[in-house]
């Protein structure tokens, strides 16, 4: 009996400190980070659900593994003289899970579920580019005004309301993919099998997709890690291939400890905290915003506290974007005269040590989250006096509080391009988007970016300039730092490239 229970110990360790690879064939074992919002393509917002859902569905146009554009269910297409009208053909041998072609009609089907006002869904506003989608999105006109329309089974023309170069890369966001109905069925080269919330995900290849001849990997297990520190001990214990990040401050260590395994590359995402710009006590006080900006010591946050590769940011747009200035020029002065200006704000705010300011930060669950946090509301009570509460909340709870901003002060907040494009990143903050949690309205900006939408080349390029200053020097935001992508991959996972976007498809992963 003792005999026996020393062999099953020790082949329990063993099954745990194996790759994971060497004991489940082709099942990928990838950590995902916090558990998706929703894995409805019309409801989701989070990354995490986001890299979920580009498993399990596919749109007209999708990325290879170096995240450049190919086609998808769209063999191919061709744009109008005048840019404005784009007409797909679509694969004929593209199939639902269930083995049903997927038709032209599943696109419209899709398009108008995601802008019919009682879907709800936070990311429709990126359709406004199509003709009638922003009329019918906020109930001002029926479905019929939308410029989407089936010409036959496998043809499908998009009429836009001006030229859209970027519209083939918004084409890969999850809102534009096909829907099949209520039925749960897949068009992508993954399937969904099962689901444990705050545990795993799990996907099986799909013998349905046009091309599962091509598809290496059985399997994929997604796993619901949020804290960097417990992914890192299950990547160490042979539980995971790749992981989402790592944690904070251990960058030099983990260097040492993995070599070629850890992978750290540029990344077109901004992280940044949000005022709540419709309550007090931040409301038509831009002294108390700015104050608040220049009191952080960015270079300090990001060297000390996160420690993972990221680099400060005084703006909105990360360095890489196309069209964009390759460097952020920051702020020349030294960080005492940026707390001397802060100081001076603060004053003329109307606080004081003896009137301090309370305010509340708020931020979703995760290692890093928390460091950011007690740095930034370490740096206001040292330079300012200011009391910080600190909210730390689970995702999908965060994401209501912030998208209502009944309740909310200063929040966590962040952007990932769905498409290299300024722009993108811009239109968190007009008046009328669904994904505007700073509640600030503005006309001069909302007026910068409807002319940049009427505007091409150098002169769009500026006024899309004009709207990022705008918002930097209304204080709308705080920005800390740009992303830069960070994982741990296995060295037997092959098909791995380091890419702007930070999106590996598991199609293009494979395990030796």
């Amino acid at each position: 009996m003792l005999l026996r229970a020393v062999w099953f110990c020790l082949a329990f360790a063993l099954a745990i400190v194996s790759p994971p690879g060497l004991a489940g064939g082709q099942t990928l074992h990838r950590g995902l980070g916090p558990e998706p919002d929703a894995l409805d393509i019309h409801l989701a917002q989070s990354l995490s659900a986001l890299n979920v859902l580009r498993d399990l569905h596919e749109g007209l146009v999708t990325f290879d593994a170096r995240a450049e554009l190919i086609p998808g269910i769209a063999r191919a297409w061709t744009v109008s003289s005048d840019g404005r009208v784009w007409t797909f053909e679509l694969d004929e041998s593209a199939r639902w899970s269930d083995g049903t072609p997927i038709l032209a009609e599943h696109f419209v089907a899709g398009w108008q579920r995601a802008l019919a006002p009682a879907t709800g869904s936070p990311t429709v506003g990126l359709l406004d580019v199509v003709a009638g989608a922003r009329e019918r999105r906020t109930g001002q006109a029926g479905e019929n005004a939308v410029g989407i329309r089936a010409i036959a089974d496998h043809v499908l023309e998009v009429e836009l309301v001006r030229p859209v170069p970027w519209l083939a890369e918004l084409l890969t966001h999850p809102v534009t993919y096909p829907w099949p109905g209520e039925q749960a069925l897949f068009s992508g080269p993954f399937k969904l099998d099962g689901r444990v919330p705050g545990s795993h995900i799990m996907l099986s290849a799909n013998p349905r997709f046009r091309q599962a001849d091509r598809i290496e990997l059985q399997a994929v297990h997604w796993h619901v890690i949020e804290e960097p520190n417990v992914e890192l001990s299950r990547y160490r214990a042979g539980q995971l291939h790749i992981t989402e990040t790592i944690p904070p401050g251990r960058l030099g260590w983990l260097r040492e400890l993995f070599g070629d395994e850890l992978r750290i590359a540029p990344y077109l995402g901004s992280f940044f905290l949000v005022f709540n710009h419709q309550r007090a006590p931040f409301a038509d006080n831009l002294a108390l915003r700015r104050a608040l900006s220049l009191s952080i010591d960015r270079e300090l946050l990001t060297e000390r506290v996160l420690g993972a590769g990221e680099v400060p940011a005084w703006q909105l747009i990360p360095p890489g974007m196309p069209g964009w200035p390759a460097v952020d020029p920051g702020d020349p002065r030294s960080q005492a005269e940026r707390v001397a200006e802060a100081r001076q704000l603060y004053r003329q705010a109307g606080y004081s040590e003896r009137r301090p300011l309370r305010v509340e930060l708020r931020f979703n669950t995760s290692l890093a989250h928390r460091r950011m946090a007690a740095a930034v509301a370490a740096m206001w009570r040292e330079h300012l006096g200011v009391q910080t509460r600190q909210v730390n909340e689970e995702w999908k709870v965060f994401v209501a509080n912030r998208r209502q901003g009944r309740i909310t002060q200063v929040v966590r907040g962040g952007w990932i391009a769905d498409w290299r494009d300024a722009a993108n990143f811009l239109q968190l903050f007009e008046s009328d988007s669904p994904l505007n949690y700073s509640f600030w309205h503005d006309a001069e900006f909302d007026r910068l970016m409807a002319s940049a939408r009427e505007a091409n080349g150098q002169e769009r390029f500026d006024r899309l300039r004009a709207a990022e200053q705008r918002v930097l020097d209304q204080q709308v935001i705080i920005p800390l730092y740009y992303y830069v992508s960070r994982h741990l991959v296995h060295a037997d996972v092959e098909g791995f490239e380091d890419n702007l976007m930070d999106i590996h498809l598991s199609r293009w992963l494979a395990l030796r």
